[in-house]
């Protein structure tokens, strides 16, 4: 089995130390459930980093939105440079799910957008797995919806070896049959060309390589990869193991069964509603479903084949459908499981699974969809939390849900690497807050640092802004209408000086690590409720702890329960670090985290437009000037670039017209 090696000029601090240990114990002592709690900055991604190379397990990190997998993917690539360290998020830039209105007969069919680039990262992650045992897999909420069988999957993989006796035509149906297309003008990722006794496969969980066979009759003479964009010869290769274009992909024969299956029950289903008398649905449903088979039989795929996954996975009604984690558990290995965020990841799994359910149940009841397309669904939060796989959650603020599962397996690491402590807490009256707020961070703008202040409304976000901008502050505000770009935009401006003060709702808690930060306002901070709990108030006073300077304003006219809780776990973990740091001579620095590059790009393509006439240009030109994009779109999507790579890609699209 191969080992996990982590990459970093760092060494664990005594606190990560004390907390890897007691983690690898518990979970090597048998516990099923365990909890990290970690104040914001004490390097719990890098706790878990060295928690995986000491249990050395494939490991699924899982957490609540793209964004904060991404940074993930993107720390751990860095830990773990000569493992495999993949990346298994939704594959839509845009999706719309398919739902119906009964009130206003109003049907919306489904419409999406797929990233191709996230495709592969997710067809490499279910290759990897399949490959390989030292896996980090992270994963967005995506990691709980149904695939295809594993062991389906896995039957539809094709194993190549120089020497091999196999005819060039069998290997071409058995590569249709894997879902790949001939294509001898354009080659792409899923696709196959053919030149006389070369075979050349993209694999569509690669990236920028191919394979080239080249037979003598019918054996395979010579194996090696080659760049796709210049076709220079790389790594030649003794074999190689070659996987299916999708997980949904299915063997022929079970195939003919599921077709079957879904006739059967098409047929129990339009008796039904023909004997309650719903002519209409009955029509609907027969239509679509006819429609469907129709394309199964002649290409093995449809639009919205997921609705079928039951039939085409064989399971029964209501069985819990395959995940991502029935790859983790192909072999009956053993594998770690990492919630991170868990006081926002855990209830969003527990949601998941109602409300996709009472969307479908509508499509059944009138006829868009079969009865089968229920189980086509997220796990259950039971089915999610007794895996047999090994949990860590991590949290600065967890739940009685994680403390309760972990029951006695939770485990503290309160002191930062850098020394900072938990800021200091300054409570005053809101009657006056706008006023007293500008004073303050007129002094924190001065020694060039920057404010974030949080409120309860878009509307007040907005005035605020607009107030303090004809005060003379530069300021922006941040809530949930802008988009994800521009808040990325938002976030790098506010760290680069271009403004000093930052006023969102929600969007300034988990994930936002903001060093130049050292002052958060909290207005209204005694309206009870989510935005104003003990566990959003911890976090969004976390923000501070980043910075040396750091403090926070809470504006009030009483001290109520969940402001006194947040007060009192910041207080004692601020005590308990002064008197480390006391201890051991250490001296507290703020931390320090490089400026991202800005997701906003210049198009390419068009500077190419304004240079020169496209559609006069030579087309051993226009290749070149695709080659040249093509390998700038490649590199935006392996640093995750994925707007960027988008932009590329449709002006690539637009050349090629031509």
């Amino acid at each position: 089995m191969s080992n996990f090696e982590i990459s970093s000029k760092f060494s664990p601090s005594p606190d990560q130390s004390r907390a890897i240990k007691d983690i690898v114990k518990s979970v090597k002592s048998g516990s099923h459930y365990q909890t990290l709690l970690g104040v914001t900055g004490s390097g719990k991604t890098f706790t878990m980093a060295n928690v995986i190379k000491e249990l050395n397990m494939p490991t699924l990190i899982m957490t609540h939105n793209k964004s904060l997998a991404a940074q993930l993917y993107s720390e751990f690539k860095g830990f773990f440079p000569k493992n495999h360290v993949e990346y298994f998020i939704s594959y839509y830039d845009y999706y719309q799910p398919e739902a119906y209105i009964p009130r206003s007969d109003l049907y919306i069919e489904k419409d999406s957008d797929v990233n191709s680039e996230l495709e592969r990262l997710r067809l490499s992650a279910t290759a990897s797995l399949l490959s390989f045992d030292d896996v980090v897999c992270v994963a967005s909420v995506s990691a709980n919806y149904g695939l295809g069988n594993p062991n389906e999957y896995q039957g539809m993989v094709q194993y190549l070896n120089v020497g091999d006796k196999i005819s060039q035509r069998a290997l071409l149906g058995r590569l249709v049959d894997m879902g790949y297309k001939r294509n001898d003008n354009y080659f792409d990722r899923g696709d196959f060309r053919v030149n006389g006794d070369v075979l050349d496969i993209y694999p569509a969980y690669y990236n920028d390589e191919a394979l080239r066979i080249e037979f003598f009759g019918d054996e395979i003479e010579l194996m090696y990869h080659f760049d796709v964009l210049d076709n220079k010869k790389l790594k030649q290769i003794p074999k190689f193991t070659l996987y299916a274009t999708s997980q949904f992909i299915v063997g022929a024969d079970r195939l003919k069964v599921a077709i079957k299956q879904i006739e059967e029950e098409l047929c129990e289903r339009l008796a039904e509603f023909n004997a309650a008398g719903k002519l209409v649905e009955a029509q609907r449903l027969k239509q679509r479903v006819e429609f469907d088979l129709e394309m199964m039989n002649s290409t093995g795929m449809c639009k919205g084949i997921e609705n079928y996954a039951r039939h085409l996975t064989g399971q029964k009604s209501g069985e819990t459908p395959y995940t991502m984690f029935d790859y983790f558990e192909l072999g009956d290995k053993d594998y770690l499981v990492i919630v991170d965020e868990s006081h926002v990841s855990l209830p969003q799994f527990r949601g998941m699974y109602a409300g996709d359910r009472s969307r479908k149940e509508v499509l059944v009841e009138y006829g868009f969809r079969l009865p089968s397309a229920l189980d086509n669904r997220p796990l259950k939060f039971d089915e999610f939390i007794n895996k047999r796989a090994k949990f860590l959650f991590v949290s600065a603020t967890p739940n009685e849900l994680e403390i309760n599962l972990s029951a006695g397996h939770v485990y503290h690491q309160i002191l930062r690497p850098t020394g900072l402590l938990d800021p200091l807490i300054d409570i005053k009256d809101s009657d006056n807050q706008v006023e007293i707020l500008f004073d303050e961070a007129k002094a924190v703008i001065a020694r060039a640092e920057r404010v974030l202040v949080t409120v309860l409304t878009k509307k007040t976000a907005e005035e605020l802004s607009r107030y303090y901008s004809e005060l003379g502050i530069k300021v922006k505000y941040m809530h949930s209408d802008i988009d994800a770009i521009e808040r990325n935009e938002i976030i790098r401006g506010l760290r680069s000086g271009d403004f000093d003060m930052l006023i969102g709702i929600n969007l300034l808690r988990e994930g936002l690590d903001l060093p130049e930060v050292s002052l958060i306002a909290v207005m209204d901070a005694d309206k009870e409720g989510f935005l104003r709990s003990t566990t959003s108030l911890i976090q969004t006073m976390g923000r501070a702890a980043r910075n040396i300077n750091g403090k926070v304003v809470m504006f009030a006219k009483k001290i109520t329960k969940s402001m006194q809780e947040a007060m009192d776990t910041t207080l004692a973990r601020r005590k308990l670090q002064d008197e480390y740091n006391r201890a051991n001579g250490i001296v507290p620095r703020s931390a320090t985290r490089n400026i991202e590059e800005s997701l906003h790009t210049q198009d390419e393509g068009e500077l190419y437009n304004k240079s020169k006439n496209l559609e006069k240009m030579p087309a051993a030109e226009r290749a070149k000037i695709v080659k040249e994009l093509r390998k700038q779109m490649l590199e935006a999507a392996a640093n995750l670039e994925f707007e960027k790579a988008a932009a590329l890609r449709d002006e690539i699209a637009k050349i090629r017209k031509l």
